[in-house]
């Protein structure tokens, strides 16, 4: 069963679509799909909000928007699907005067 939830963004990595204090609403347990953005556990056991750029094998390549800032799967390697926790659907804070929506980042 699928349940939804919400999440805090924290640190810079992934400015500028989304910013430190964010907060995703998210589904645990939806399909992961290249573009989106998810809730993963990293090899350290942090968790962390990174966009799924492809499958590797049996596993997630994650990257973030900000290339100068966090960790991704170019430092730690591919995440297992298993620790693709959380499929984020869109922001819901801060109130913006709309939801802003979280589509898929053009590649």
């Amino acid at each position: 069963m699928q349940r939804w939830g919400v999440t805090v963004v924290r640190g810079r990595s992934m400015a500028p679509t989304l910013a430190d204090g964010d907060r995703l609403w998210v589904r645990y347990g939806a399909r992961p799909t290249v573009g989106k953005v998810a809730v993963v556990r990293l090899p350290s056991g942090v968790l962390a909000v990174k966009r799924l750029a492809f499958v590797d094998g049996a596993d997630w390549w994650v990257e973030r928007d900000n290339p100068a800032e966090g960790v991704d799967s170019w430092s730690v390697g591919s995440i297992p699907v298993a620790d693709v926790l959380a499929v984020a659907a869109f922001v819901c804070w801060p109130p913006s005067g709309v939801i802003r929506w979280l589509a898929d980042r053009d590649r």
